[in-house]
């Protein structure tokens, strides 16, 4: 493939959930590499100077009925999180641990899932252990390789990469040079890998 388009996302972000939903088509329809960034949106909003959306009142409020639109186009399922925003630090260096391996989607399906569908609190470690027990992953195991160093430092590294090619929230795609961010922009995406996201939605 010479078509490619990086995915950078929190799992914290909802619309990183709805763009998480919605890229696999674009890129599978375009016949372009999809490389998943996982990056910690705390870092990344700190060292752009961002602060969360939730913080600006006229912000906040238009998000809570612009989310749950932008999620009924794409025929997504979306409640907004009662506790939000939350910390997603650990969770972030799972996905970065699980990467390459077949629990990469069903991991992170099942944190979008619980924070932007089912409005649980995954700061709460039995919440956690619930949650990723199906999975196979609450185990020590599991534990450990969140906390190992080599996982520490990719994520920093990927959220330092982040900021330093332009992103300042989740999610940010790249197609080549050209940067976007938000669910918004997924036409955008869409277009500069040569086709229409209505092709998307259609193979869909």
């Amino acid at each position: 493939m010479d078509k490619k388009v990086e995915f950078f996302f929190d799992v914290i972000s909802p619309a990183a959930y709805i763009a998480w939903n919605v890229i696999p088509k674009i890129a599978s329809t375009a016949d372009a590499e999809l490389v998943y960034r996982p990056f910690f949106l705390g870092g990344v909003m700190k060292a752009a100077g961002n602060q969360p959306p939730g913080t600006i009142a006229n912000k906040g409020k238009w998000m809570a009925t612009d989310l749950p639109r932008w999620a009924a186009l794409y025929q997504i399922p979306y409640k907004r999180n009662e506790k939000f925003p939350q910390m997603t630090l650990s969770h972030m260096r799972g996905a970065i641990a699980m990467q390459g391996t077949d629990q990469f989607h069903p991991y992170c399906d099942t944190l979008f899932k619980a924070l932007h569908v089912d409005n649980r609190d995954i700061e709460d470690q039995a919440t956690v252990i619930e949650l990723l027990t199906p999975l196979g992953l609450a185990t020590p195991d599991f534990m450990a390789k969140i906390s190992d160093q080599a996982v520490k430092d990719e994520l920093k590294a990927n959220t330092e990469e982040a900021v330093e090619r332009g992103a300042f929230g989740a999610p940010t795609f790249f197609v080549g040079e050209n940067m976007h961010f938000g669910q918004d922009r997924l036409f955008m995406v869409a277009e500069d890998l040569g086709i229409s996201i209505h092709e998307a939605l259609d193979n869909g």
